[in-house]
């Protein structure tokens, strides 16, 4: 086991840094740089851009800039083309914004969509199985920012009550409990938003993986042997069924990245899909290839999360 996890360690580190630097080349041989950013800016000369390429090492060849970046990123120095801010303590700032975002979207569809696609395995035909398969296709269908709009203005309209942003603006409040509340208001909309279409797919999933465990002749065995239904559905079925959401659960961590760009612009919170999506408009390079690296990282982390829960799930694996 500890000869695996070094092994696989080295081996993710080695990935990191042949995808960084692609990514590296990819974003740099791409059409334009910060300099560009404005060029119809009657103020901006030809001294200016060059003075602007070479504080930002933009002059130089591909592979010293890549050395550059990696230095100021080791060293905490690498600063935005935008506005000279430290790239690092930014997105840590709005990572910890997305967290509790992304993890109440996460918690409502794993919560959820177990019960519901068990549920409609073990009752295939019902009415709830059908009507679990019509919302659940309703949801897919419809684009999750048409939803998003219709919610809020059916909140805002109806209730009069502000769900833009983290928490109510100007709002001060006498005691801990209430801003404690306000926040809370402010998060669980767009998660509940952010978690419906997961939430449909993921109960699909769960359904056609029971579906195909249930068939097999172990579970009719264990019917057979006269056991409860709850016994043989849960403890044998379900942890065999388990094995594609171990896979599913490695990548759960890299969707904090990119997973709720929408949402986040939808409901104006600034988490870290909003700030590349922003960076991406201004050719920030700093903080787009630094939140690449980052999501490479949080890949690779998921993937190994994923290859040491498969031992637990299913001790016929083997991870020496």
């Amino acid at each position: 086991m500890a000869a695996f996890l070094v092994r696989a360690l080295a081996q993710r580190l080695g990935l990191l840094v042949v995808i960084s630097m692609l990514a590296f080349a990819v974003i740099h041989l791409a059409p334009g740089e910060p300099s560009e950013v404005d060029p119809m800016n009657p103020r901006m000369k030809p001294q200016d851009i060059a003075r602007i390429r070479a504080a930002f090492h933009l002059d130089e060849p591909l592979h010293a800039q890549y050395g550059y970046w990696l230095r100021d990123l080791a060293t905490g120095e690498l600063r935005s083309f935008k506005d000279g801010q430290p790239v690092v303590p930014r997105i840590w700032e709005r990572f910890l914004n997305s967290v509790p975002l992304f993890g109440v979207a996460i918690l409502i569809e794993w919560t959820f969509a177990f019960p519901i696609g068990i549920r409609a395995a073990v009752t295939r035909g019902s009415r709830f199985d059908r009507t679990s398969t019509f919302l659940a296709y309703f949801l897919i269908s419809v684009p999750s920012f048409f939803v998003a709009y219709l919610v809020v203005l059916g909140v805002v309209n109806t209730f009069q009550l502000p769900v833009i942003g983290m928490r109510t603006f100007g709002f001060e409040p006498a005691s801990s409990l209430r801003l404690v509340m306000d926040r809370f208001w402010h998060l669980a909309i767009p998660s509940l938003m952010a978690a419906l279409t997961g939430l449909a797919v993921m109960s699909r999933y769960v359904r056609s993986q029971m579906l195909e465990v249930v068939a097999q002749d172990y579970v009719r065995t264990a019917r057979a042997k006269g056991l409860p239904d709850e016994q043989v559905i849960y403890r044998h079925a379900l942890r065999n069924a388990l094995l594609p959401f171990v896979t599913m659960f490695g990548f759960l961590i890299p969707g904090l990245i990119g997973g709720s760009v929408i949402i986040e612009q939808i409901f104006a919170w600034p988490g870290i899909g909003r700030l590349g999506y922003e960076a991406i408009l201004a050719r920030d390079f700093p903080v787009i290839l630094t939140l690449n690296f980052f999501a490479a990282a949080l890949t690779l982390a998921g993937t190994f999360v994923s290859d040491v829960l498969y031992a637990v799930v299913d001790p016929r694996i083997r991870l020496g």
